[in-house]
């Protein structure tokens, strides 16, 4: 009992000794916690010459209230065109098949995009979107319609198709020539069928040429941007933030065939003059002036043995000229350096043929070159792919009894608009290409025409679909 209440008192007393601490040291010492700026110390640092951050007002251009496309995809949307372009593809089809006249096929169905051009129901797109197409349809406005293919162009992967539709809403023309590296621009389509789609980047670069066009004669001058463009957005509407068509989409450059920051779109200016083309005679009228050019650059100027002013490389060389050619004929060299078209200055293969394709055969045009640092110039008047000034003229050929109709193409005879006859009751399928009948190939129309009405017998038929697909036939005629 003694312990526990000297133990209180110890306790009782202790408390009163830390209480007069607190008060005579913890309230009025130097460390008080009453004074909140004496519990920390701040250290300014002062730089021998004052620091002033160079800070540039953003433009007006660059403000972030003007980076609005709204307006632009409400007036581009309206114009592109969901595409379906449905063809038959062999089964199992081998060697067997051919002999013992097995083998079936398959629907294939792939999307693509395209831009209303006219009121009246012509509509552009690529010419990769249907080239592989027996059926093309256009969706628009949640209604199907039967496209009906026009022409085509692979030398710039652009093709024409036609509705029945009238009271359309075309799109705004632009000016590719004017449209700048760094420009906004929006791509709009309909990528991995999702339709409607509205991407945003900038130009990255102009004349682009990679090589992606098959074809003998290619013309290759694309716009590059960043806007995001996937599979399904081929043949879909390049814009600007006017909402102004400047460009067809047409490629992608990617390893996995998706976007990667790289997109390619066939220019305005050269689609208009195809469009044009395709709809008033079926066919493009390609200008040409007998030679071929390249880049001019230390390499060219090396092999050509060409006098170089300093870094500078203006122009293009010319590095082949055909032997009778209007070229050599107006007294152009090889290596001389062609630095103007018209007054147009071209600086690069691609430019060079963007602004020839602008123009037609027959045309006179002026070529400004240099040839050892000393200028020159001629005319050429340009020529067609026959070597005439005239327009070349689509030639179709139909037949009631084949029932169908077939034109020349570079590697046989094209079938295409089939109905009741021969073809379809042998089973030829649309845009069907012969290539040779009974072992020997065939070049015009008339020769299938003629070969079906005087033979009688046994028939190989071969040739291939529209998906570049090898497709031999045989039958009996009797």
């Amino acid at each position: 009992m003694g312990n526990m209440v000297r133990t209180i008192v110890v306790a009782f007393l202790a408390g009163l000794a830390g209480a007069y601490v607190f008060v005579n040291y913890g309230q009025n010492g130097p460390s008080s916690a009453a004074d909140p700026e004496a519990q920390y110390t701040v250290n300014t640092y002062e730089p021998e010459t004052e620091y002033r951050p160079n800070v540039v007002a953003p433009s007006d251009a660059g403000s972030i209230e003007k980076v609005d496309f709204s307006e632009a995809a409400a007036k581009a949307i309206p114009s592109v065109v969901y595409i379906n372009s449905i063809s038959q593809s062999s089964a199992a089809y081998n060697h067997w098949d051919w002999i013992f006249g097995r083998g079936g096929q398959n629907t294939r169905v792939s999307s693509g995009s395209g831009v209303i051009f006219t009121a009246d129901g012509y509509i552009v797109t690529n010419n990769h979107v249907i080239e592989a197409a027996e059926k093309l349809q256009v969706i628009y406005n949640k209604k199907v319609y039967d496209a009906e293919l026009i022409g085509t162009d692979p030398s710039t992967d652009l093709a024409v198709l036609k509705i029945n539709e009238t009271n359309l809403r075309p799109a705004t023309l632009g000016n590719s020539k004017t449209l700048a590296v760094g420009e906004w621009v929006i791509a709009v389509g309909n990528p991995f069928s999702l339709s409607s789609t509205v991407t945003a980047g900038i130009v990255s670069a102009k004349g682009r040429r990679i090589n992606i066009v098959e074809d003998r004669f290619p013309i290759e001058s694309f716009i590059q941007t960043d806007a995001a463009i996937n599979p399904g957005n081929s043949g879909g509407a390049l814009v600007n933030k006017n909402g102004e068509l400047v460009g067809i989409n047409t490629a992608i450059s990617s390893p996995t065939g998706s976007y990667t920051g790289y997109a390619f779109a066939v220019p305005i200016d050269i689609a208009k003059k195809i469009v044009n083309d395709l709809i008033k005679y079926g066919i493009v009228q390609k200008a040409f002036w007998g030679g071929n050019v390249l880049d001019y650059d230390f390499q060219t100027a090396q092999k050509y043995k060409l006098k170089t002013n300093g870094n500078e490389f203006r122009g293009v060389v010319l590095a082949e000229l055909e032997k009778e050619g209007v070229a050599r004929s107006a007294g152009l060299e090889l290596g001389d350096i062609i630095i103007k078209l018209g007054d147009v200055e071209v600086n690069s293969k691609s430019e060079f043929e963007e602004e020839l394709s602008l123009h037609y055969p027959g045309e006179k045009l002026t070529f400004t070159y240099l040839r050892d640092g000393k200028p020159g110039i001629v005319s050429i008047t340009l020529v067609n792919k026959n070597g005439g000034t005239s327009q070349i003229k689509r030639q179709i050929f139909s037949d009631s009894q084949l029932g169908a109709e077939l034109e020349a193409v570079d590697y046989g005879v094209k079938v295409y608009k089939i109905k009741d006859g021969l073809f379809r009751r042998i089973g030829i399928p649309e845009n069907y290409t012969i290539i040779s009948i009974n072992r020997q190939r065939v070049k015009s129309p008339q020769e299938v025409i003629d070969f079906f009405q005087k033979y009688r017998g046994r028939v190989l038929l071969y040739g291939i679909t529209s998906a570049k697909e090898e497709y031999p036939l045989q039958f009996n005629l009797n």
